[in-house]
């Protein structure tokens, strides 16, 4: 019997082997033994040559119709040749298509070795300017403000944050370039805020040393545009340069901005990037759900089906879930800080503003000015409670289903 498998990846990662299908993202982890029936049917070998090879490498006869089924419910057997499958979405919001365009020789130089030195002096650089100037640590209630209009500086705040974002996501997507594999972009949210990510599935088609460039690459780019504007102003403060104090509060509201995203980053318990960095060490497969199940499990809420799915959880992910668990409940905390930090004082200063504007009436223009500014200003928040809900009614839809 002849198998005719999609393209599939084969990454050796200890006593198991990580299969893929780059083109719809999906991956799953199996015994090397697996990967043996895999490699051989890639070669051209029937069914039965592959499995006289996997019972010599394992000692012990495989049943190759029952691997087989398994490889087609993943996906992984190609019964529609020529037929070019949608990829998994990661977000609720993504695009369909893996995104190539720069080669990867022309993005390799910014991933090196030398680079990443040099992004990690930056990154010191910062915090040496932060510990020796405190005056340019920023101050969300000034620095968001770009001008003395509250509503007109909430209308330049949001591009801000578009274009700071897209530029953190380029930077994913570029280091994935340059060790050779391509990204999606998508929508999704993080508690009550709306994120914008890359969906970086088809890393897990390289070996895991290879993965922390484009894990690391937002990072990187957002620490080279604070060092760029933090040393502006630095130069400023200094007297260096004299700039006007529109160009001064320009580079306050992107440093602002810049060291927002940047500690975001930092919170490992949100599935942020260096969340990512710290699965990929670890070696774990799916560590935010095993951290669900222990935690239900302390917390008495464990059914039967979830116990039965944490004693096949690999280990490497209960490991690391026992202690990661309590990171998660204690990182809630983190998150109403960096909010009550970052976010809180600018809605408050906004809402308190646009009271004032919604208290002249709908007769009056500026009435309509401070609906729209609010608007815009929580337009984001709102969504990302769309999307909470729906992810509750599609659950919900698929349970009762």
């Amino acid at each position: 019997m002849d198998v005719r498998l999609r393209p599939l990846t084969l990454v050796e990662e200890g006593d198991e082997v990580l299969v893929g299908d780059p083109g719809t993202g999906t991956f799953v982890t199996m015994p090397a033994v697996g990967g043996v029936v895999i490699a051989a049917l890639q070669r051209g070998a029937s069914a039965e040559e592959a499995g006289a090879e996997a019972e010599a490498f394992a000692g012990e006869p495989v049943d190759m119709p029952a691997f087989v089924a398994t490889l087609a419910e993943l996906g992984f057997v190609d019964d529609r040749p020529g037929e070019e499958r949608e990829a998994v979405r990661t977000a609720p919001i993504q695009t369909r298509r893996w995104l190539a365009g720069v080669s990867s020789q022309a993005a390799r130089p910014f991933f090196g070795p030398v680079a990443w030195t040099l992004y990690g002096l930056l990154a010191l650089g910062c915090v040496a300017v932060f510990v020796a100037r405190p005056s340019l640590l920023p101050s969300p209630a000034q620095d968001a403000f770009l001008l003395d209009d509250v509503g007109l500086s909430a209308l330049l705040l949001m591009p801000f944050v578009m274009v700071s974002t897209a530029l953190h996501e380029c930077g994913h997507w570029l280091a994935a370039r340059a060790i050779g594999v391509r990204s999606r972009f998508g929508v999704d949210r993080r508690l009550m805020l709306l994120v914008f990510e890359t969906d970086l599935t088809q890393v897990w088609t390289v070996p895991r040393r290879q993965r922390y460039g484009p894990l690391l690459g937002g990072l990187a780019v957002d620490v080279v545009l604070l060092s760029v504007l933090l040393g502006a102003r630095l130069l400023i403060h200094e007297g260096v340069w004299a700039a006007p104090p529109a160009v001064d509060a320009t580079l306050a509201v992107w440093v602002f901005l810049k060291l927002a995203g940047m500690l975001w980053q930092c919170m490992i318990f949100l599935r942020t990037d260096l969340y990512a960095v710290l699965v990929n060490a670890l070696g774990c497969r799916d560590l935010w759900r095993v951290k669900t199940l222990l935690l239900r499990r302390v917390f008495g809420r464990l059914t039967p089906a979830q116990a039965a799915e944490l004693v096949r959880a690999a280990p490497a992910d209960v490991r690391a879930g026992r202690w990661f668990r309590w990171v998660w409940l204690a990182g809630l905390a983190g998150v109403l800080a960096w909010f009550a930090v970052f976010v809180l004082p600018v809605v408050v200063a906004v809402l308190v503003w646009a009271a004032g504007g919604l208290a002249a009436g709908p007769l009056s223009l500026r009435f309509w000015y401070a609906l729209l500014c609010a608007a815009l200003l929580l337009g984001p928040t709102a969504l990302a409670v769309a999307l909470a809900v729906r992810e509750r009614l599609t659950v919900r839809a698929g349970t009762s289903g």
